[in-house]
């Protein structure tokens, strides 16, 4: 019996870029950055990485074999950004993929992708389309169930251990051991500021404590 061993040509390119857009229209780009950054803030210090739009190669020597997804969440793989994401280096299929979707990719995300991310294994699959132009609830979910995806109906995403709603034209994400929102950018820096604020008031009523108690002959700095 003879063993036929083939190998991969190292030569092989990866592009890490095909030329097109990121998003569709700035409300798809928004979601997108949004998404992964209120994701990554979440997983961090974990063993996890999220990355959008960066392409997925699933096919060792197979560079056409790609896919980009919008937001990808894979566990078990060193945090970190990568310019792009090779299957047979990392070990780790995604668990989560959101995709941004809209009239012009619905047949694309809800056939083809979700196809595809079905032989693949990731384990679950959200659509979020921001304009509402062809799911009329914004949101739709596939769990895999063996080797299917299964409609999510209770906006639950295990792997994440999150509960995803709809806020306008960005998703919102809870914890489901606290019930706490994690909290988008523009949130953190609205809670910074008002923290900032909290501060300086505190710091303007001692100062006027610190005065009055001085015109009543008390040194403010000698209190016990």
């Amino acid at each position: 019996m003879t063993t036929t061993i083939k190998l991969v040509n190292p030569n092989i390119e990866y592009p890490c870029s095909d030329g097109e857009p990121l998003a569709e229209s700035y409300i798809h780009l928004y979601a997108i950055l949004t998404t992964l950054e209120v994701i990554k803030q979440y997983l961090s210090g974990r063993q996890a990485t999220v990355l959008a739009n960066q392409f997925l190669y699933y096919a060792q020597g197979f560079p056409r074999l790609r896919v980009a997804p919008d937001v990808m969440v894979i566990f078990d793989v060193p945090p970190g950004g990568r310019d792009s994401y090779k299957v047979w280096e990392e070990g780790q299929v995604p668990q989560v993929v959101f995709e941004m979707t809209s009239q012009g990719t619905q047949k694309q995300d809800q056939e083809q992708k979700k196809n595809l991310y079905e032989q693949l294994g990731i384990g679950e699959y959200w659509l979020f389309d921001p304009k509402g132009e062809w799911i009329s609830e914004k949101l739709r979910g596939y769990r895999l169930e063996g080797e299917t995806y299964q409609l999510i109906t209770d906006g639950i995403c295990q792997p994440l251990q999150l509960r995803i709603t709809v806020e306008g034209e960005l998703l919102g994400f809870y914890r489901l051991d606290t019930g706490e929102k994690l909290l988008k950018p523009t949130e953190l820096a609205e809670q910074l500021q008002q923290e900032r604020q909290r501060a300086e008031q505190e710091r303007q009523r001692a100062d006027r404590l610190a005065e009055y108690l001085r015109s009543q002959g008390i040194d403010p700095d000698n209190l016990p």
